[in-house]
């Protein structure tokens, strides 16, 4: 076991743990696609940052705001895509949140609270949406299971019976979903 924590964390360092430089070419994952970063000469009709033709495009000028302008842009995708997702499932399952709330937690992709409020990470918003839904269904599940027994899990297996894979897909490609 602890074997295994110091390769991850060794594996983690080497191909995530690295400090962005937001340079071009260096590529930032939406919806578990990696997608290219092209500094482009500014237009004055368009945002600082897009995601356009496979490409996210960061205006030159901005590039010294560069994280913040990543984070603005993922925390607006991930309030749309994670609160539709989540209208989806509750609906479907019938476990209904009180709120939906996006967080900036790096280390918790989701939560549920005891009044059955839900908060998720917008750094989500970075994985594929089988990897959303996981966390998005996790988090549902405490409404009728406020804990990690053998009970919670078999219930969630009952809603999604393919979950271990994506809680899998996670564990290996977490760091993929940093800035």
């Amino acid at each position: 076991w602890i074997a295994r924590k110091l390769n991850g964390k060794e594996l983690e360092e080497e191909i995530g743990g690295r400090p962005r430089e937001f340079a071009a070419g260096e590529e930032f994952f939406y919806l578990g696609d990696p997608y290219p970063l092209e500094i482009t000469e500014s237009n004055g009709n368009r945002q600082a940052l897009i995601l356009s033709r496979g490409k996210f495009l960061l205006a030159r000028e901005k590039t010294s705001q560069a994280k913040e302008l990543f984070v603005k842009w993922y925390r607006k995708r991930a309030r749309e895509v994670i609160k539709e997702r989540v209208r989806i499932w509750s609906n479907r399952f019938d476990l209904i949140p009180t709120r939906i709330t996006i967080t900036s937690a790096w280390q918790r992709y989701g939560s549920c609270s005891a009044k059955n409020s839900l908060s998720f990470s917008w750094r989500l918003v970075m994985a594929p949406y089988a990897v959303i839904d996981y966390i998005i269904i996790h988090e549902l599940s405490h409404i009728k299971e406020k804990n990690h027994s053998k009970k919670f899990w078999r219930f969630l297996e009952g809603l999604m019976p393919g979950y271990k894979i994506q809680k899998r897909w996670l564990r290996e490609n977490s760091h993929l979903l940093r800035l």
